[in-house]
């Protein structure tokens, strides 16, 4: 076990200003949180914490995350898409997540009455990291905003430095573009990158 996802589940996970607060996601689910743990380390994948939560591995190699949302404390797998999933549990975080995938509990019971399909799903991800089994990504970047693309008519340099990244570095930063329902906000959101990708980073690199 890790000292330091101890103190995630007594003080909280520290991303937003509730931290070492009642108001912290992460006590709204200290219970369910605590079960899942205590399943997964059964299943003996090593105890890390990263990214601000805990975090379970296979020699090594990452598998899976137990971490707590607003409405539901979940288990989420790096590699869910590989996972059979034959009872049809598996949720995907978001609309665009090519690999992560989730099991979702707001109850105790739930956990205990499904405690032997988690622990098979588990397991199921465990072997998926001893074969070494890889996701297909898709690397395309998509169509192009139409705010972008004014842009590039504007600075043709930009045209070129965006070209210059990876596809999957312009394919991060064209979902993040387009995800935003306003014109203006895709706009706003351009120019705050343009920076980032002059330098050749990706919209998560620092």
């Amino acid at each position: 076990m890790n000292n330091k996802v101890d103190l995630y589940l007594e003080e909280g996970c520290g991303r937003c200003s509730f931290y070492r607060t009642p108001q912290c996601k992460v006590h709204n689910w200290t219970e369910v949180l605590i079960e899942l743990r205590r399943i997964v380390l059964e299943c003996g994948l090593d105890e890390d914490f990263k990214w601000s939560q805990p975090c379970y591995m296979f020699q090594k190699s990452n598998v899976l995350l137990v971490t707590a949302f607003k409405e539901y404390a979940a288990i989420s797998f790096f590699k869910g898409t590989l996972l059979a999933d034959p009872q049809g549990i598996l949720v995907a975080p978001g609309a665009n997540s090519q690999s992560a995938r989730q099991l979702r509990f707001t109850h105790i019971k739930d956990i205990l009455d499904r405690e032997a399909v988690l622990k098979a799903y588990i397991y199921e991800a465990i072997e998926l990291e001893r074969l070494g089994l890889k996701v297909n990504y898709n690397k395309k970047a998509g169509p192009i905003p139409e705010e972008l693309q004014k842009k590039f008519d504007e600075i043709p340099e930009l045209k070129s430095a965006f070209e210059a990244l990876t596809p999957g570095r312009q394919r991060g930063y064209i979902l993040y573009f387009s995800q935003a329902k306003q014109s203006s906000t895709r706009k706003s959101r351009i120019e705050k990158s343009m920076v980032k990708i002059f330098e050749g980073k990706g919209i998560n690199d620092r």
